[in-house]
């Protein structure tokens, strides 16, 4: 909430609860049965009065302008309807009274029927057909990309924005930032490090003039993660969050909010690696499985290596079998080709002494 908005709404209440004391709508004998004079009850009135149109404006700010074109015609066709239905009640010879709140009756009725039912039914209307006229402020709301805390602090997203794939307006929540802050000024050093790097990253985004950079001051007081903050954001502006947060992904997923996952996109990016290819790794350390050796890509893909826990610590040539690829990541199954041969510069990384050593010769036993 910015200062412009509490202004404003503080000038509505004060001008309300003003015209409501000095133009007093409200007959003095009504004011004296309840032991107030007609200006103070009408004040409190106009205060009363002020704060529902305060919470109602608030309420139909988070809905979507599909929501509200829908609720208005709706709302419309139901008024419409009751006023030509009141006309054959009006034509009837009822006692008035009856006559006068069945036409009431049936105006708040058919007008919340109308009113609820083309909310609800808003998501269907194409606001394409109205020749553009509402298309400029629905494009510029799908323009936005949220950031999330972890792919801010993971960096990759910098190197995407300055090569041009990352297009449109990206919008750094305020919450995201407090949290950043919050991660900065840990006790723990490795958390302190990374809101560090986050918080560099973000002057970097900053500092790229190619790039429509916006905090976003909302928050949603009544949501407390900062993940669910971001869905409920996401939904509110009808834009995508870029992350790399496997949890937050699904669940975004499941609330219809669309995910720009960076790990998707690293992934999508790796080399293609067929089945039958040879491939030249180096074996880390022993797998999981009996006789497997586990080795790693220059970008992280995982290696599983089977017949290799008698090479590890060494460069070894192995026949890829089989690609598995998951949302994780990438994780490519191989086998080590039999004879094996040294590398050569491997045998450089022993001393000479070792490489020259020989077992002495036994010595005859003399009898």
């Amino acid at each position: 909430m910015t200062l412009d908005t509490i202004v404003i709404r503080a000038v509505f209440t004060i001008l309300l609860v003003g015209a409501g004391y000095f133009l007093q709508p409200f007959p003095s004998n009504a004011a004296n049965q309840i032991g107030l004079s007609a200006s103070i009850l009408s004040a409190v009135v106009a205060l009363v009065l002020a704060i529902g149109v305060i919470f109602f404006e608030l309420r139909i700010r988070q809905a979507s302008l599909k929501t509200l074109i829908g609720a208005a015609i709706g709302s419309t066709l139901g008024i419409i309807g009751a006023t030509l239905i009141g006309f054959l009640i009006t034509a009837q010879k009822w006692d008035h009274p009856l006559q006068a709140f069945a036409t009431i009756a049936l105006t708040l009725f058919m007008g919340y029927v109308g009113l609820m039912v083309g909310a609800a039914k808003g998501d269907y209307l194409d606001l394409g057909a109205l020749g553009g006229i509402l298309s400029d402020r629905s494009t510029t709301k799908l323009t936005y990309k949220i950031l999330d805390t972890s792919v801010i602090i993971d960096g990759r997203v910098a190197d995407i924005a300055e090569t041009g794939f990352l297009s449109g307006t990206i919008l750094i929540p305020q919450f995201v930032l407090r949290e950043l802050q919050q991660i900065a000024d840990s006790s723990d050093s490795a958390k302190r490090n990374r809101g560090r790097r986050g918080l560099d990253i973000l002057q970097r985004i900053q500092k790229n003039g190619n790039l429509d950079v916006q905090v976003w001051e909302g928050d949603f007081p009544n949501v407390r993660e900062v993940d669910l903050k971001l869905i409920e954001l996401g939904k509110q502006l009808n834009a995508p969050i870029v992350t790399n947060d496997f949890n937050l992904n699904k669940v975004a997923h499941l609330r219809g909010v669309d995910v720009l996952n960076i790990n998707e996109l690293a992934n999508t990016l790796k080399p293609v690696v067929l089945p039958g290819e040879t491939m030249r790794v180096f074996v880390l350390k022993e797998g999981k499985e009996y006789n497997q050796g586990v080795a790693y890509l220059d970008d992280g893909t995982m290696v599983v290596v089977d017949n290799a826990r008698r090479l590890i610590g060494k460069n070894v040539d192995l026949i890829v079998t089989s690609v598995l690829q998951t949302t994780a990541g990438k994780m490519i199954f191989g086998r080590a080709e039999d004879n094996q041969k040294p590398d050569p510069r491997e045998q450089r990384d022993y001393p000479r002494e070792a490489r020259d050593f020989r077992p002495p010769r036994p010595q005859a036993i003399e009898s």
